[in-house]
């Protein structure tokens, strides 16, 4: 009889290239936000972006590097738990934070200006342009972000990222990618504009949400595993079956995977009915030097 592995603890961190990008991103933060003075009036409300910048951040390593990460190599609900980390709770958070002023800070002064300039007028950077408005547009972003998260759960291409480290890493890396795409278009976070309307933006998300319960339907209703990797699994922590496992996945995308898309609807609904001369009024948010 083969011995089932063991079920991994609470300390069974991985030190991984992840763990280490997410270390050099929250260094860069940290000098990046003792380089900007914010005004006194606007400490509270940076102090909040911080929380939610370093949220971000930890829950990107609880999804890569925590012990949920080898849970995922033998439960299909804790891979699952990832992917719902990595599209709909991070991202959101970390544009919410607004950390690209900050992130660009560490760099020298001319170092940035060189940058800035070939960017936005280099002849060889032109194709990157087009590049980055086309992928911008909230069309192309919704395309995007719902086909990398149905494309990625086809059986066959989430198998052989099971198979494959470098496979697993570039689904992650296309989940975070296009997640941050996406949310950008529905939550502001300055610099970045986001087009849409309140109403375009409730249907926006209302479109994703839908696509992502499609995913959990086919998943509860299926009467057989779909993933081959789960259904040769010897053993399971906590002895569930495979089609138990598929079952408690498919939950973990329809209803703890929804609570942000509910969350983003409900706020722009409320933005949407209240009344034109009350959104009228000025803001108090101020530029940051």
């Amino acid at each position: 009889m083969i011995a089932a592995a063991a079920t991994p603890g609470f300390w069974d961190w991985s030190l991984s290239p992840p763990l280490a990008l997410i270390f050099v991103v929250a260094m860069l933060y940290w000098i990046g936000r003792r380089r900007t003075a914010v005004p006194t009036r606007m400490r509270r409300r940076q102090q909040l972006r911080d929380i939610y910048f370093y949220a971000a951040l930890a829950v990107t390593a609880i999804a890569l590097d925590s012990p949920l990460d080898l849970l995922s190599e033998r439960l299909f609900w804790a891979h699952m738990v990832q992917h719902v980390l990595l599209l709909v709770v991070a991202p959101p958070l970390l544009v919410l934070a607004r950390p690209w002023a900050r992130l660009w800070r560490p760099l020298p002064l001319g170092g940035r200006r060189s940058l800035g300039r070939s960017f936005l007028h280099g002849g060889r950077t032109a194709p990157l342009r087009w590049v980055s408005r086309t992928l911008g547009r909230p069309a192309a972003s919704f395309v995007l972000f719902s086909d990398v998260l149905l494309a990625w759960h086809v059986p066959a291409l989430f198998d052989a990222t099971l198979r494959s480290s470098a496979l697993h890493a570039l689904e992650h890396t296309l989940f975070f990618g296009t997640a941050l795409m996406f949310w950008k278009q529905v939550i502001d976070s300055p610099p970045l504009h986001a087009s849409l309307g309140p109403p375009q933006r409730v249907a926006y998300v209302v479109g994703a949400m839908v696509v992502s319960w499609g995913l959990a339907v086919v998943l509860a209703l299926a009467p057989h595993p779909l993933y081959a990797s789960y259904a040769h699994e010897l053993s399971r922590p906590g002895g569930i079956s495979a089609i138990a496992d598929q079952q408690i996945a498919a939950g973990v995308m329809w209803v703890p995977g929804s609570i942000t898309f509910v969350i983003v609807i409900f706020v722009y609904v409320h933005r949407w009915l209240t009344p034109p001369e009350i959104r009228a009024r000025p803001s108090r948010l101020a530029g940051e030097h």
